[in-house]
């Protein structure tokens, strides 16, 4: 999954909440091995869209949430979920399996 999209993730679980600051450029260059260069325009993207801001000499900051419910309220959905994968994943669906059939629900192509 590309940095932008993570980040963006972590947004609308809640995992990432406003004035919270992201890892630095040479963290994620230290832990994912990503390039320096690419990590600097995810961030700056981001900045783009609002959702973070870069402040000189003291790094990036989350500017906004994209999150429409409580991460607690989550956790119900998240059980449910799980559950719904385990079935699925017994049922010898794979995990490109499992994103198709969850993409056609999402787009009301349920049968």
């Amino acid at each position: 999954m590309q940095l932008g999209q993570q980040v963006r993730e972590a947004l609308r679980l809640g995992w990432l909440q406003p004035g919270d600051r992201l890892p630095t450029v040479r963290d994620v260059v230290a832990r994912s091995g990503v390039n320096a260069n690419t990590v600097l325009k995810a961030y700056r993207e981001l900045e783009l869209a609002g959702l973070v801001e870069a402040r000189q000499g003291s790094g990036t900051f989350v500017k906004a949430s994209l999150g429409s419910a409580a991460p607690e309220d989550l956790d119900p959905l998240r059980v449910t979920l799980a559950g719904w994968v385990a079935e699925a994943r017994a049922a010898g669906l794979e995990d490109e399996d499992i994103f198709a059939l969850l993409r056609e629900v999402l787009s009301g192509g349920a049968r």
